[in-house]
């Protein structure tokens, strides 16, 4: 965690004061709480953006075969020679 130092208008920092007397939670909190609402996202979508990548270059033709290429890494004695074989 890293520190840092805010300035805030004075209703914003009352509103957080308020807010986090009634939750019984830190302003720090609240502030962080917000800040990966706004700019991460919840989790759910985090979730869903991460699925959206899934499998994204599945039917692309311009790049050589997946299993081509690991037959040719095996081919080519890279293991033997790592394990001094």
């Amino acid at each position: 965690m890293k520190r840092t130092q805010l300035y805030l208008d004075e209703d914003i920092w009352k509103a957080l004061q308020i807010q986090a007397h009634q939750t019984r939670t830190s302003i720090s909190e609240l502030v962080r709480r917000a800040v990966r609402d706004k700019y991460l996202g919840s989790s759910a979508n985090r979730r869903k953006a991460m699925q959206a990548w899934v499998g994204i270059w599945k039917d692309r033709k311009d790049l050589p075969s997946t299993e081509a290429y690991v037959r040719q890494l095996r081919k080519g004695g890279r293991r033997r020679r790592r394990l001094g074989i």
